[in-house]
């Protein structure tokens, strides 16, 4: 696998990016890149995120149906377990995460609830990162901006 991103210029920049993210390994990444087709198959996270079952649907009929969100059952499991598999390993390693589960655990939410939304997170993260094309930083800070009058 690794023999045929380094042997394609931008599968090894995107491949280097994405691995940038605290969770993300080798696997993840392939997986990542394969589904995605090198970043082209989606436009943004928001529908990687639906194809992978992230994002979460309600049921409504008028008045008289109304039903939690969930996530389809139609998306790719393989990838949503990968992914769910980084979430965890970013709960363990990634200071940002572990203080978003801990801080939402004392809210009383769910835990495959935050799962699904640090999953979610990562989504975002990893698009972003091949947006911008630039590795990522756990402590990034980014002022706002200052108009000097």
């Amino acid at each position: 696998m690794l023999k045929q991103i380094m042997s394609n210029e931008r599968l090894q920049e995107n491949y280097t990016l994405v691995s940038s993210i605290k969770g993300i390994a080798l696997i993840n990444t392939v997986a990542i890149l394969v589904a995605t087709q090198n970043f082209s198959r989606f436009e943004n996270s928001r529908q990687f995120a639906c194809y992978t079952g992230m994002a979460p649907f309600c049921r409504q009929s008028g008045t008289s149906i109304h039903s939690q969100p969930r996530v389809s059952r139609l998306a790719d499991k393989k990838l949503k377990a990968l992914l769910t598999q980084a979430a965890q390993c970013a709960i363990r390693h990634d200071p940002n995460v572990k203080k978003y589960y801990e801080r939402k655990l004392e809210e009383g939410k769910n835990k495959c609830l935050i799962v699904n939304n640090v999953r979610n997170k990562m989504i975002h993260r990893i698009f972003a990162v091949v947006r911008t094309k630039q590795l990522y930083q756990v402590d990034f800070y980014n002022p706002p901006n200052k108009t000097v009058a």
